[in-house]
């Protein structure tokens, strides 16, 4: 996503735990001749995603457009979860949405303008064993997305998400190495086939723009026809 904004002519702050990784981006969005900051944040601590839009503001100028997607996951059944992995998805997932919506507020209801989108889930309405909490911050996104996108309108600040289906990330790419595991969540899909990571960055470029202005408070499924099925 921030390279498809970086290639709309976008300068991007990249903001994550991991540096090593931001900077293997910054490269990729500086190819296209933009600004490409390094910002290593834990999203799930408000004083950092604050330090992390007054940062961009000063470096960049404003603040136009902001991509909430930090997610992490636990597949574990609730009975045998414990507390800190519930507390640790939801800091993430769905605080570190609502920590970055609201630090960026000052700044876009200020200058009257802004575009926000955030990443919820299919399996926000798909039950799959294992997933519940992970289920739960990801509809909880949902929700939030709608409201604000309400209460913010009157701003003019758009506030929508891309809720993507199976996507082989770092993060599940161990699981879909196994064929069985890759047959059994994609027998569920019509397109019969993951994602590929290059398709959501048009979308979020679609959202960020002007063809989105009337358009708030919505949830985009990118998922091969998983929920339409």
């Amino acid at each position: 996503m921030a390279v498809a904004l970086a290639e709309a002519g976008a300068d991007v702050a990249l903001a994550a735990r991991a540096k090593p990784e931001l900077e293997e981006t910054a490269h990729q969005a500086e190819a296209h001749g933009v600004r490409a900051l390094v910002l290593p944040t834990d999203v799930a601590e408000y004083a950092a995603v604050e330090r992390l839009m007054s940062e961009t503001v000063t470096a960049l100028g404003r603040l136009d457009i902001v991509i909430n997607n930090s997610g992490i996951a636990k597949v574990a059944p609730v009975a045998e979860a414990s507390l800190d992995d519930w507390q640790a998805i939801l800091g993430v997932n769905l605080s570190g949405v609502f920590h970055g919506c609201k630090a960026a507020a000052p700044y876009l209801i200020r200058q009257g303008s802004g575009k926000i989108i955030n990443l919820a889930s299919v399996l926000a309405v798909v039950g799959l064993p294992g997933y519940a909490m992970y289920a739960a911050t990801k509809g909880g996104v949902i929700s939030l997305t709608k409201a604000l996108g309400v209460e913010w309108a009157r701003h003019n600040i758009q506030v929508n998400a891309i809720a993507p289906g199976w996507f082989v990330t770092d993060m599940n790419e161990a699981a879909f190495a196994d064929p069985k595991v890759h047959e059994r969540l994609t027998r569920d899909i019509p397109a019969r086939r993951t994602g590929r990571l290059e398709e959501i960055g048009p979308l979020a470029v679609f959202l960020a723009g002007r063809g989105s202005d009337f358009m708030t408070g919505q949830t985009i499924f990118l998922d091969g026809g998983h929920t339409a099925a």
